[in-house]
């Protein structure tokens, strides 16, 4: 278990880095790793559908299947502890019982509101057009991945988002159904060697409106 973990927000955000370039020899647990997923997995989504899927590619094995299908990130791969698949599920509508039953059973929720918010919530959903879905879906795809980004700083790892590979292969590359999981991102995480590069971002002045 890594114990040099980090609990200053202010150095997490202002200190992340786009890391290309990992120490090979550190490998980060299935317990570890399990930890910072369920840490990215308390982002928000819409009406708490969580319809993220997580494909984490740490074996030889996995990281020979990905190397072709994202040409361009080698050293990523390579180096890395791990690459997080970050995908959607377009089948999210159907743990929609199972998340609102587990509400209910826990007390955060009142069986009424339940079960008038689940016929409403599959009534409306379910009539969604699939590029409408796919958005939405997407959005929650986005809120996860910079979740676990932050999550795995906390930890004391670094990452790197990476959206230049075989998208339309890679679910098929692991036997998932490309109809169903459809990739939002890779996530390269390990123990950066080195601080990687500063950016600049454009001033608050400039792309904000008061009204």
């Amino acid at each position: 278990m890594n114990s040099t973990r980090n609990n200053d927000f202010k150095d997490i955000i202002t200190g992340r880095r786009s890391i290309r370039n990992y120490d090979k020899s550190v490998k980060i647990s299935k317990e570890e790793m399990t930890e910072i997923l369920t840490e990215a997995t308390l982002a928000p989504s819409s009406v708490n559908l969580q319809p993220w899927r997580f494909l984490v590619i740490d074996s030889e094995e996995g990281k020979a299947t990905l190397a072709p299908l994202a040409k361009f990130n080698q050293t990523q791969v390579e180096t890395s502890s791990a690459v997080i698949a970050v995908f959607v599920d377009m089948n999210s509508l159907d743990y929609t019982e199972r998340i609102y039953n587990e509400a209910v059973e826990k007390g955060y929720m009142p069986a009424e509101v339940r079960d008038r918010q689940i016929p409403g919530i599959k009534g409306l959903l379910s009539q969604l057009p699939d590029q409408a879905m796919r958005e939405m879906n997407l959005i929650d795809g986005g809120l996860v991945s910079m979740q676990l980004m932050l999550a795995a700083r906390h930890h004391g790892y670094d990452t790197n988002p990476i959206g230049g590979y075989e998208k339309d292969q890679i679910a098929e590359a692991y036997g998932m159904d490309k109809e169903r999981y459809y990739p939002v991102m890779l996530l390269s995480i390990g123990k950066a060697v080195d601080e990687g590069y500063p950016s600049v971002r454009l001033p608050i002045a400039e792309i904000t409106e008061w009204k």
